[in-house]
């Protein structure tokens, strides 16, 4: 995976965000930090959120803009700004550059562009230690096993680290969810009590809200009542994953459940996004309607891989085929149904490795641990089974996931 660069996006044209956006995110290696509509914010927001570059709309509020960005560079000398603009004046392009702008990018905006500037702006910091990667694990529905996931995930990952780096597992289901009973765990203290205030939070109140779990991970659960999770922002909720990133390897998150700008920002600012579907209609229906309707905000939505849970022989009328087909994906992974074994460990408190060590689910989640922590390693593992395969079939044969012939996909 490329390095990951951390930005901040401004932009006051409601209309023309979506799709800025979408050009901006089509880089792979881009993680937007934060979405800002009111310049006198831009300061605040690169206090508060670590990043690599500013990116700027100056087609609206340009002199306020400017004077913004001019009082920024001050602070911050070696920060790149890049400012995107529809303006071919000289004049702009000349005061752009003189308030410390160091690329200006002419809209419509060419991802080939983008990162033509992004490598001639940023100021590689060689020892600076990258942060940790955020991964975001949402349900197409209620009960497909987006939780279970992300706990078991969370608990793989803390066998695959160095010794002395962290794993953290958030949930973001702030009203009703469950990782903690999944882990048997009681915490006085829950991600609630770190969104207090928007600042970038400090290490020692991370310490003191998460709790420590057997396996290896440090867990931060859902709020105690309802109440709370009212009071909990998209801001807050980005500070805390931002500081986590800092403090860890990796951190798994449980959601976002809702698919408001704070869910979207968490989206935005993740290294993976799985989205765990079953061979359902319903649940197909659902992802279908998700994916447009992130997409209609402006979300990039080729940076969601999909997970299929639960799938065995007695899967009815739905194939694995089907679902790519309809939703034109290819899985990035997927888990064989053994609801006993699962509930049992749900049930009980403990994760998959703990009681079912050889069990087919926990090895297919040990399986998508290895593809995430080592990617290319694991790339080579499948190219090196298919050529063992691929002798004992004949020229012509379809590749595993094709649809078959007499079973044409279901309209979902």
């Amino acid at each position: 995976m490329a390095q990951a660069v951390r930005v901040i996006f401004f932009c006051a044209d409601e209309a023309g965000a979506p799709d800025l956006r979408k050009r901006i995110t089509s880089l792979r290696q881009i993680r937007v930090v934060a979405e800002l509509d009111e310049p006198s914010l831009i300061g605040h927001a690169v206090a508060q959120f670590p990043c690599d570059a500013v990116i700027v709309d100056l087609d609206r509020s340009t002199e306020v803009l400017l004077e913004c960005i001019s009082q920024l560079k001050q602070q911050i000398p070696d920060l790149a700004v890049i400012a995107l603009s529809g303006n071919t004046d000289g004049n702009q392009v000349l005061r752009a550059m003189r308030a410390g702008i160091k690329e200006y990018l002419l809209k419509p905006l060419t991802p080939a562009e983008l990162d033509e500037a992004l490598k001639r702006t940023l100021v590689v910091k060689e020892k600076e230690k990258q942060p940790g990667r955020l991964i975001s694990i949402m349900g197409s529905a209620g009960g497909v096993g987006a939780s279970m996931l992300a706990v078991n995930l969370a608990v793989e990952l803390a066998e695959l680290v160095d010794e002395g780096n962290k794993v953290a597992l958030v949930d973001l289901d702030f009203r009703f969810g469950q990782v903690g009973t999944m882990l048997d765990l009681h915490s006085q203290f829950t991600i609630a009590d770190l969104c207090t205030t928007p600042e970038q939070l400090d290490p020692q109140m991370i310490h003191k809200a998460w709790v420590k779990h057997e396996s290896g991970i440090y867990v931060l659960t859902r709020p105690h009542n309802f109440s709370q999770a009212e009071l909990i922002s998209a801001a807050h909720c980005a500070s805390v994953l931002t500081s986590l990133q800092q403090m860890c390897d990796y951190v798994v998150v449980d959601g976002p459940t809702r698919h408001d700008p704070g869910g979207r920002a968490v989206l935005d600012a993740a290294d993976y996004n799985l989205m765990v579907i079953q061979l359902l209609v319903t649940s197909v229906r659902n992802t279908s309607r998700m994916m447009h309707e992130l997409s209609s905000q402006g979300f990039n939505s080729d940076r969601i891989q999909f997970v299929c849970n639960r799938v065995g022989r007695e899967s009815a009328h739905l194939e694995i085929s089907h679902v790519e087909e309809t939703l034109n994906r290819t899985m990035l992974a997927t888990l064989p149904d053994d609801w006993k074994s699962v509930s049992s460990s749900i049930n009980i408190g403990k994760p998959m490795k703990v009681e079912y060590e050889r069990n087919k689910v926990r090895l297919a989640i040990n399986s998508l641990a290895q593809k995430i922590h080592a990617p290319d390693e694991s790339a080579d593992a499948e190219a090196s089974k298919g050529g063992l395969l691929g002798k004992f079939f004949k020229k012509g044969a379809k590749p595993s996931g094709a649809a078959p012939d007499a079973a044409p996909a279901p309209s979902a």
